[in-house]
């Protein structure tokens, strides 16, 4: 006779819209799984709606670059121990950190010290820093689970246990949905079939909105009769207040832009081009086959260092997988509103070439699963969990 399986108690940690999104998928699939799981740590609202009960705001752990974390000190090293002491309290069988890289990890390394397994899911940029970084993962983390298949490797050749899961941004999008798409979700949001339509993505932080979004904005405004649309979706209620606000300094821009709460993949639908800061939204953009142009800043400190430890070319995720640059990138000093302008009336005077189509979708397919992604993950993190 069988020993009857004890009910798990899985911490769970994920930070930003991005990892909540993956985090409900994997609650959803854990739960399906074994039903009798318990949850603790961070979630956000979908994980919430999957039944994830969340110590604290997700925003808490909105960071970016250096200079935020260093600036919020007191208050994250307060969480980082709450959540410690948290876990270990709970009895947890492991620990899954979903994204927020810096903090996670972190956490991840307390954690396996007292005993607890450790996953961590959405692999660091490893790839694009000096290796050392690497022999750290490696005493914190049981398993890391990759969205990208080329990240395996720098794992495999340094011993820690890793698996390529998939993206599930791959498998939600089909290869025809942004052309297929377009013209009923214009539709949808009020907008004329026949018009130039831009979508603005200054990202999910409020930090990125903050450094980005004037450029965005400004670049807007000198595409005058270009243009007769922007879509901004707001990746929150706190960014689409805050988007709202900076639009008021930019009166050029009354009547063209409609602010969306959310609904990032509808704006992109509807766009004929995309503006859109570093990170998942050039991976979507991408998947909706949909011309884009790349621009990223961050504080001056932070890029100072930052520059002198990436060793990556590209910066925009469909450069990174294509190994050549098919989408225009403007970083930092880059940035600048007259040449990212120029950028985005190029794209919207030429059709998308057969060659960027046939990449996308060598891109697309390599990022496809047979299984399901968040099923996958899910299966892993049971493989850790229940061993």
């Amino acid at each position: 006779m069988s020993t009857p399986r004890h009910s798990l108690t899985i911490a769970m940690v994920a930070g930003e819209t991005s990892g909540d999104n993956l985090g409900s998928a994997l609650v959803k699939e854990i739960t399906r799984a074994s039903p009798d799981v318990t949850f603790v740590g961070v979630g956000g609202p979908l994980m919430i709606k999957e039944g994830f009960s969340s110590e604290v705001d997700i925003e808490t752990l909105s960071v970016n670059g250096f200079v935020d974390p260093l600036l919020r000190l007191p208050s994250l090293v307060r969480l980082l121990f709450h959540l410690r002491d948290r876990i270990v309290a709970s009895e947890a069988d492991c620990f899954v950190g979903i994204d927020s890289n810096f903090f996670n990890l972190l956490l991840a390394g307390m954690l396996h010290k007292r005993g607890i397994k450790t996953v961590h899911y959405v692999s660091p940029t490893v790839w694009a820093w000096r290796q050392r970084r690497i022999r750290k993962i490696a005493r914190s983390v049981d398993l890391m689970m990759t969205l990208y298949p080329f990240e395996t490797a720098v794992y495999e050749a340094n011993n820690v246990p890793v698996v390529f899961v998939g993206h599930p941004k791959a498998d939600e999008i089909s290869p025809d949905e942004g052309r297929l798409n377009q013209a009923p979700t214009r539709e949808q949001l009020g907008i004329a079939q026949d018009e130039v339509v831009v979508a603005i993505l200054p990202g999910s932080r409020s930090r990125e909105v903050d450094l980005s979004g004037r450029d965005f904005l400004a670049t807007a405004v000198l595409l005058g009769e270009s243009v007769t649309r922007f879509v901004i979706p707001a990746a929150n209620r706190k960014r689409y207040e805050q988007i709202e606000q900076m639009l008021s300094e930019f009166p050029g821009l009354d009547g063209k832009v409609t602010l969306l709460d959310g609904q990032s993949r509808q704006a992109m639908t509807a766009s004929n081009v995309v503006l859109v800061n570093s990170g998942t939204a050039t991976l979507e953009a991408m998947l909706l086959r949909k011309p884009m142009v790349m621009s990223y800043r961050v504080g001056k400190i932070t890029y100072g260092i930052v520059s002198r430890l990436v060793t990556t070319e590209w910066f925009a995720l469909p450069n990174i997988l294509a190994g050549r640059t098919i989408v225009p990138e403007f970083i930092q000093d880059a940035a600048v509103p007259s040449e990212m302008a120029a950028a985005v009336r190029r794209l919207l005077g030429e059709k998308e070439t057969g060659d960027v189509v046939a990449t996308f979708d060598e891109i697309h397919q390599l990022l496809k699963k047979s299984v399901d992604p968040g099923a996958e993950a899910a299966k892993a993190v049971l493989g850790v969990c229940e061993n």
